[in-house]
């Protein structure tokens, strides 16, 4: 049974984490043939499956380990060690282990290329001429925003210098992985918002197709969404690996409080540069 402490609603913005990345589909709805009828089913069955997956992933996780006695390194290597036991269980030793291995290997290579791409498409998205600059927004003969695929690169680059200040790859794996349960519903929280701005002038946006049709209700579920996943990411900047008082729980939530500045204070500025550029090309 959970141990509903600060500490395991502090987990929470890891719920969030899992469903955040749907908008990212958003620079691919203009290739769908029928995006009126296709795009809506798209985010249906991906809140299933992800729903299913938690689920059911959990109880399978269950009925292999102790929740009382769980690997240190369980987050970083729980799905070897699970298919390792699954492999046993079935009389074919750590078979099963190898080739999820290499299965999770193309995985994280094509998930890696394809949030790469979308999030640089966001970036040099159709109204990033009025907030982004100019070299940003830059595109090769294949239509592809190289520069913003820089930009991408080098704040994931930053990210794994700052891990550099902790102590072992276990720690590091733990941290990057909780910073997407405060980044990823802070980012979630914009989009709550501006669904909220559009609902509340709906009358001055045309759209084919409308999530809730009630304005008030639309509203209604938009704040609340809003405020909840406001309240999870900012609980997610206590340390979850680290005991409360410890040099390990200071430096962890130092990492949290600067991610969170420089990657939102690079949101701020972006649209500030391209208003200088647009005031000097006006000159």
């Amino acid at each position: 049974m959970p141990n509903f402490s600060l500490k395991y609603f502090s987990t929470t913005g890891l719920l969030i984490f899992a469903m955040s990345g749907a908008e990212l589909a958003a620079p691919y709805i203009v290739q769908m043939p029928d995006p009126k009828h296709e795009f809506p089913k798209a985010m249906w069955l991906l809140a299933l499956m992800t729903a299913f997956l938690t689920i059911f992933g959990t109880l399978a996780l269950a009925m292999f380990f102790n929740a009382n006695h769980i690997p240190h390194d369980f987050k970083m290597n729980g799905p070897y060690y699970a298919f390792s036991l699954l492999g046993q269980s079935l009389g074919l030793g750590k078979l099963l282990m190898y080739i999820f291995a290499v299965v999770q290997a193309i995985f994280m290579m094509a998930q890696l290329a394809v949030l790469l791409d979308a999030s640089s498409r966001v970036f040099a998205g159709d109204v990033a001429d009025n907030f982004m600059p100019k070299w940003m927004t830059k595109k090769n003969k294949n239509g592809r925003p190289i520069h913003s695929y820089m930009m991408t690169s080098g704040l994931s680059l930053f990210l794994l210098l700052l891990t550099g200040t902790l102590p072992n790859i276990n720690t590091i794996y733990n941290w990057l992985l909780n910073i997407n349960g405060i980044i990823s519903p802070y980012k979630t929280c914009w989009v709550f918002f501006a669904f909220i701005c559009v609902r509340w002038q709906q009358n001055k946006f045309k759209s084919d197709y409308t999530f809730i049709n009630s304005k008030k209700g639309a509203l209604l579920v938009g704040g609340w969404c809003l405020a909840f996943t406001f309240v999870c990411a900012t609980l997610g900047f206590i340390p979850q690996e680290a005991d409360f008082g410890t040099k390990a729980f200071d430096h962890q939530l130092l990492l949290n409080i600067i991610t969170v500045i420089v990657l939102f204070g690079l949101g701020f500025i972006m649209p500030m540069i391209r208003r200088h550029e647009k005031k000097f090309e006006l000159d």
